[in-house]
């Protein structure tokens, strides 16, 4: 839709104004005009472009007055769409309203509006993920598309703010991270998209510029068919976008997958001989270089429930179960009333990333309405014991206390630990698009522990250090004297990662049941979480205008900080769990990695290390052209949980059995 606007205004009281115009989608304003200063007859001359969802759509057009402390309202009218001619251009005379103006005429604004098809159809938004599409969403699939999204090119730079994109197959979603708006961005990012059979929609790919909070501009849609697209070959799209908006590049790939199914509880694959010993063969260590892509394979046999909470009125739910991997979904079928369905399915998975972890949600089926939530359980891979019964009690939606009931299952996972272990430097996979996150005073608070527990630590190493130089112990004082004179005298480059390679051997022996607990962590965190909550609760009840009226007020930059804050603290706690030993697998990888770096930094020079880095780097854009670009360190850093997901997922320490 696109406009143009000369309003014509009320006979004004004596004095200016400096008006610009909102418009509004269900609430929610998707683009914002510039502001017009000292006239009561401006002028525009903008134009812009949304999709709509729905033939039923409102659009709410507001009017107000720019002022140093707070705009004022000067009216506002509505567009309704079902009344718009399509593929016609007409000028459209709004007149402005406000019913709390003595007013009678408060002007008018003259817009010009297109309607057009940009996409295959109109049509109705879903509520939710799992309501209308639920089956569709959950049936198997037979490949992957690969989306590459590489850069931008020849796009306007006059602009402000940030530049995304949005990609869409069906009812899966990705979104892109944000740049600065500039001629030639470049995300280089990959997103996955499961081929269904009977799916036989485009990619939607669509580009929006956003301006502050809530002004967005889309600069153009269009799509892609990959129907056609050739196994395991690339394939490079160049499109345009909307006139003067530039090109956007991508790159698609297809990949084929056999190892998704679901069959009854007494026919499980990996129970029959001849599949069995096909899948550890594909698996097994002699078969490293083969199926590159392909790390792992998961079987889950899921019973039954018990003991879950009721929804209906007559005391029963109507109960169904989805397996959440990653991007990857299945489902169980419903069990009508009853709050101990069995329902004695088997699911097979393949795994992309050994350390992805497995989520089961309970739903109770509510006709067309969207699905209640019964409860959830979530399982890394890392931790299963292969042919073990498992039952777990559900937890609330999001991890951090518990629901009524339990779920029965066992699980078996086979992979490669090379291919796992290369797959670990590289770039995670992204989840599907997620609702941003929002301001909690709890998250706030635990970041802020979080962060301030790494900086206490990191003071009080300097604290004893400083005390060596003080002479505060004279047999410590001696000692660090003594230590630092060797360490000088005899140290070389390849010694650092031999003391890395040493701590975490010292932690090793460290970890103990009786001399460290899993959840001590989480015991802290949510003491102090509850104490500091409760200060900010006292605070907000004791001043007409407290602390979270003041964080409303800067409610955006509040949250930005709350996420730094969590990203300062998830790398500390990261870094400290993969010395302690969180994670054997992760652990025994950064053994390997600092015993290989050891050896190296001691046959080969230095600035022949440094050469050879150099030279890959360089030459890595001219080799592969289409390269994602990563960092091996923060890519393994990200598999390592924080102390929070370490709990949510009840991750444990084992010092037996490590992979």
């Amino acid at each position: 839709m696109t406009e143009t606007k000369t309003p014509r205004p009320p006979t004004p009281p004596p004095g200016t104004s400096d008006p610009y115009v909102k418009f509004k989608l269900e609430g929610k304003t998707f683009y914002k005009s510039k502001v017009v200063h000292k006239n009561l007859n401006p002028k525009w001359s903008e134009s812009f472009s949304f999709p709509l969802q729905d033939w039923e759509q409102v659009v709410d057009v507001r009017v107000y007055d720019k002022d140093r402390t707070t705009d004022e309202f000067m009216g506002s009218s509505t567009i309704v769409i079902k009344n718009l001619e399509l593929d016609k251009t007409s000028e459209m005379v709004l007149s402005l309203e406000d019913p709390s103006s003595l007013e009678d005429d408060m002007g008018v604004i003259v817009i010009d509006t297109c309607l057009t098809f940009r996409d295959a159809t109109i049509k109705r938004p879903v509520k939710r993920l799992m309501c209308s599409n639920r089956k569709r969403l959950y049936q198997l699939w037979s490949g992957v598309f690969g989306i590459t999204l590489l850069e931008g090119q020849d796009m306007p730079e006059y602009s402000q703010g940030d530049i995304y994109v949005r990609n869409r197959l069906g009812e899966q979603k990705y979104k892109s991270k944000n740049l600065r708006i500039q001629a030639n961005p470049r995300w280089r990012e990959k997103f996955d998209f499961n081929k269904y059979e009977n799916c036989l929609e485009p990619l939607n790919v669509e580009v929006f510029v956003k301006r502050g909070r809530k002004s967005e501009e889309s600069w153009g849609m269009f799509e892609v068919d990959l129907s056609k697209l050739p196994v395991n070959t690339q394939q490079l799209y160049t499109q345009a976008l909307d006139p003067g908006k530039g090109r956007l590049i991508l790159l698609a790939t297809f990949n084929p997958c056999s190892d998704v199914s679901i069959s009854d509880i007494n026919k499980p694959p990996l129970e029959q001989p001849d599949e069995r010993d096909q899948i550890l063969e594909k698996y097994s260590l002699k078969n490293s270089h083969k199926f590159v892509r392909e790390v792992g394979f998961l079987q889950v046999k899921v019973f039954n429930a018990t003991d879950l909470t009721s929804t209906d009125l007559n005391g029963k739910s109507d109960p169904f179960c989805v397996l959440e991997l990653g991007n990857s979904r299945l489902q169980t079928h419903t069990i009508y009333k009853t709050l101990s369905p069995e329902w004695n399915k088997v699911f097979t998975f393949p795994v992309k990333d050994i350390h992805d972890v497995l989520e089961l949600k309970v739903f109770d089926e509510d006709g067309d309405k969207a699905p209640d939530f019964l409860g959830r359980v979530a399982i890394p891979l890392l931790s299963v014991q292969n042919g073990q019964p498992v039952t777990r009690g559900l937890k609330n939606e999001n991890l951090r206390g518990p629901a009524k009931g339990t779920i029965s299952l066992v699980m078996e996972v086979h992979y490669n630990p090379v291919r796992a272990g290369i797959k670990t430097f590289k770039p995670k996979e992204e989840k599907f698009m997620e609702d941003n996150r929002k301001f909690s005073k709890k998250v706030l608070a635990q970041n802020i522990y979080r962060v301030r527990k790494i900086t206490l630590a990191v003071l009080h190493t300097l604290q004893y250090i400083k005390s060596c130089f003080q002479w505060e112990s004279t047999q410590r004082s001696i000692i660090a004297f003594l230590t630092f004179m060797l360490m000088v005298w005899t140290w070389e480059l390849f010694m650092m990662p031999i003391f890395l390679l040493l701590l975490i051997g010292w932690n090793y022996f460290q970890v103990t049941p009786g001399r460290v607990s899993s959840n001590q962590d989480l015991v802290s965190v949510s003491s102090y979480c509850t104490v500091l909550y409760t200060e900010l609760e006292d605070e907000k009840e004791s001043g007409k205008k407290g602390l979270m009226e003041k964080i409303h007020m800067v409610q955006e930059i509040i949250i930005t900080v709350q996420n730094i804050l969590d990203e300062i603290a998830c790398i500390g706690e990261r870094v400290k769990n993969t010395f302690n030993w969180s994670v054997p697998f992760l652990s025994c990888l950064a053994c390997l990695v600092l015993f290989v770096a050891t050896a190296a930094l001691y046959y080969i020079p230095l600035r022949y290390i440094i050469f050879i880095w150099g030279i890959n780097k360089f030459t890595k854009k001219l080799r592969n052209p289409y390269a994602i670009d990563n960092n091996e360190i923060l890519d393994f850093i990200k598999r390592v949980p924080s102390d929070v997901q370490k709990v949510r997922v009840q991750f444990s320490i084992q010092t037996e059995g490590i992979p």
